[in-house]
This record gives C-alpha cells, sequence and structure tokens, in this order.
C-alpha cells in the first residue's frame, strides 16, 4: 500500500489502518481494535490477535452503530442538548464502556471525525483506568483523521 498521496500526504485509510494497529499494539490487555464509519456502518479497519468471522465482525459494525446513534440513543442526546442549552450537532455520548463475562470493549469517538468510532476489545482482567489513558493517548496522538 501506498504510503502517501500524489501530493505526499497520508491518506485517512492509512490513518485510520494506523490507529487501529497502534491502539492493539499498545493497548494493554488487547485483543482486537477496530474502526467504524458511522455514516455507513462499515469495518474501516481491524487489528486482531484472532481470525474472526466476517460475519462477527458486520455485527460488531452494527452494534457500534447501534450504541452510539440508534433512535433511542439520538432521542436521548436530543433531549439533554435541549435541556442544557447546546446547540450544536456535536453528539452527547463520546465513549462506551461494555463489560461481557470475559471481555472489556471500549467504544470511542474520535474528536476529529465523530462519523468515526474507535473499537478496543481487551481481556475482562485489563486495568480500566489504563485502558482509558492508553486509548485515548493513542487516539490524540494520531491527530486528526
Amino acid at each position: 500500500m501506498n504510503s502517501t498521496t500524489g501530493q505526499g500526504q497520508v491518506t485517512m485509510t492509512e490513518r485510520i489502518e494506523r490507529l487501529v494497529r497502534l491502539l492493539r499494539d499498545e493497548v494493554p490487555e488487547c485483543l482486537a481494535s477496530g474502526a467504524i464509519d458511522m455514516s455507513t456502518g462499515m469495518l474501516l479497519a481491524v487489528e486482531t490477535i484472532d481470525t474472526h468471522p466476517p460475519e462477527v465482525l458486520d455485527l460488531l459494525a452494527a452494534a457500534t452503530l447501534d450504541l452510539f446513534q440508534g433512535r433511542n440513543v439520538v432521542m436521548i442526546e436530543d433531549i439533554w442538548k435541549e435541556r442544557r442549552g447546546i446547540a450544536t450537532q456535536r453528539h452527547y455520548f463520546q465513549e462506551i464502556l461494555v463489560n461481557s463475562d470475559n471481555l472489556t470493549h471500549l467504544f470511542i469517538r474520535t474528536e476529529s471525525r465523530d462519523d468515526v468510532v474507535i473499537v478496543v476489545v481487551c481481556r475482562k482482567a485489563v486495568n480500566v483506568g489504563m485502558l482509558f489513558a492508553q486509548a485515548r493517548r493513542v487516539v490524540k496522538d494520531i491527530g486528526h483523521l
């Protein structure tokens, strides 16, 4: 893959792939990381220590879309923005942590593109504070997508 465009700039796809790879490498207990395009519901990139059936990855992307932009979530965001007098299109929910029996899933909107959500999947034993700290640091270090 080309590392730059014709003008010497890194493409958004390459930045997202780098972000996902760094999350996988630098977040403690990380088993997988990915990025989802919230405008289409598609998985943009994924890094994992194991292989997963494509339908599982597609379901993760769809579930992420529901978590952040499902009808009821959008209604809650709109009510809170209205009550607080916030007149912005920025989404209210920026991070969501989900624990399952064996895993911890962290979903974070990127600051520069709120239509991109990154997902980090870790072992349940992860220190949640370190998970947040490292994931936030990596997302911030990548800069604008």
